[in-house]
């Protein structure tokens, strides 16, 4: 078991999962960052927090839905708000088909009729014949759940160093005795070559007169909805998916789109406040999986694409039995020396 100091570079989700797990290991853990905390610089920040990988298996290979499977368990023990609901998966009629291909990629679902989807989302009733539901899948506050992993890293004997990071190399050699842990995100870039941004837009609406208790999938064979409730009439919605590092405003057309979507879903939506819109680029490799990887004392944990939250704690676990036990994570990956 290594007992070496671990100096985590990016507060992110990913390197808050990190900290929070090496720290429950008994390791001397510091997080550095540019940023004071959270904010709406950081990927996390944008993300819908939605736990469901059964859902996601749709469009991503078996080990995302295997994994992410612990994250439930993993946010709640870490003292997160989860909120249970399961997910709810629904396609306007023009768009039976859809939900039938999805239902064919996923599993864990109950088919539910137009009686059962009233009974799930009552402001939903009378709009969709059929749908697919997730029982098992749940869905988290990101930005909440950034702030308990931040108070935690203090709360159990980490330290927060807030300054630039410059190069990890820099930083390795002048903490020969530490582990450099690259949780930066796109930032990573500069390390490794082969990462890529995946543009997502998203806005926050205001809309009291609607309540949802779960997430909810609009399926559309163009640009797929989700809306992910907040509490008080607040609620998620997104997401684009564009391959572009750009992050810049969002686009009239994504914003069109979304909010297009939005009112099929429930025309009471067209008097919604839109709150925020957001956009960031989320880092991925080529094949859309995680990696972790190793030169010298750094080791990086980076690609978690639009899998965030979802991917985090298993990332986590397996950068903890790698450092500890010396055993080598499943997503491991070498690069060419």
């Amino acid at each position: 078991m290594s007992k070496a100091p671990v100096i985590i570079a990016g507060s992110g989700v990913a390197g808050l999962c990190a900290a929070t797990e090496l720290l429950s290991r008994g390791m001397t853990v510091e997080l550095v960052d540019r940023a004071e905390k959270a904010g709406p610089h950081g990927c996390s920040w944008w993300a819908g927090g939605m736990l469901a990988p059964w859902c996601e298996g749709e469009s991503t290979e078996e080990i995302v839905v295997r994994l992410g499977t612990e994250s439930i368990d993993w946010w709640e023990k870490s003292g997160v708000q989860v909120t249970r609901n399961g997910s709810l998966v629904v396609a306007l009629g023009r768009d039976r088909n859809e939900l039938k291909r999805f239902g064919r990629r996923t599993g864990n679902f109950r088919e539910v009729d137009a009686s059962r989807i009233g009974e799930l989302e009552p402001d939903m009733e009378g709009k969709f014949s059929s749908g697919l539901y997730f029982p098992d899948e749940a869905h988290i506050s990101p930005r909440d759940a950034l702030r308990v992993l931040e108070q935690n890293l203090t709360g159990k004997g980490g330290t927060f160093t807030n300054r630039e990071i410059g190069s990890l190399e820099e930083l390795a050699d002048q903490n020969p005795d530490s582990l450099i842990v690259d949780c930066r995100g796109l930032e990573a870039k500069d390390r490794l070559p082969d990462l890529r941004g995946v543009k997502g837009e998203m806005l926050i609406l205001s809309c009291p007169e609607i309540r949802l208790s779960r997430p909810v999938r609009l399926l559309h064979p163009r640009i797929p909805l989700y809306i992910v409730p907040r509490g008080d009439g607040v609620y998620m919605l997104g997401a684009t998916q564009l391959e572009s590092g750009n992050r810049s405003r969002i686009s009239a057309r994504s914003m069109l789109e979304l909010l297009s979507a939005a009112y099929a879903l429930n025309p009471a939506f067209g008097e919604a406040e839109i709150l925020e819109t957001g956009v960031d680029a989320r880092p991925a490799f080529p094949d859309n999986l995680p990696r972790i990887s190793r030169s010298g004392n750094i080791i990086s944990l980076n690609g978690l694409f639009r899998h965030g939250y979802l991917l985090a704690p298993a990332m986590a676990r397996m950068l903890g039995e790698y450092i500890c036990d010396n055993k080598k994570p499943e997503v491991w990956h070498e690069y060419p020396a």
